[in-house]
């Protein structure tokens, strides 16, 4: 079973930065396309970006593009979100996942596991 360990979240004030790490428990998590979701208060997950195993390919909701930057280290079994010029409305739990098919897309039922989250609070 894989697990997933979020970390880095935090308050930040509107236009500051925040980098979130999510650890994976196994180095078979290389081989996974890699997700970042969030949730708001009173709103459903939603998609932020996602990046694949095989050529690295990267995506991203319209509302993070340019802001945000997923990466990867495989040789740490880690996955990286640089969030910057962050805005009140990008509050929410953050949520890593891990997808065994390669898929780093927004249907959240492509993805195999989830972690706990970390709470992001960007105050105005």
């Amino acid at each position: 079973q894989v697990q997933l360990v979020e970390s880095g979240g935090g308050l930040v004030q509107a236009g500051g930065s925040l980098r979130l790490s999510c650890a994976a428990s196994e180095r078979a998590v290389s081989t996974y396309a890699m997700g970042w979701f969030r949730r708001a208060p009173g709103k459903e997950r939603e998609f932020v970006a996602g990046i694949t195993w095989s050529i690295r390919r990267t995506d991203y909701a319209d509302s993070v593009k340019g802001r945000f930057t997923v990466s990867r280290d495989n040789a740490k079994n880690t996955v990286y979100l640089q969030m910057n010029s962050l805005k009140p409305e990008d509050t929410a739990v953050y949520y890593c996942a891990a997808s065994g098919s390669d898929y780093a897309g927004p249907r959240i039922n492509e993805y195999d596991y989830w972690g706990q989250g970390t709470q992001v609070t960007v105050s105005s």
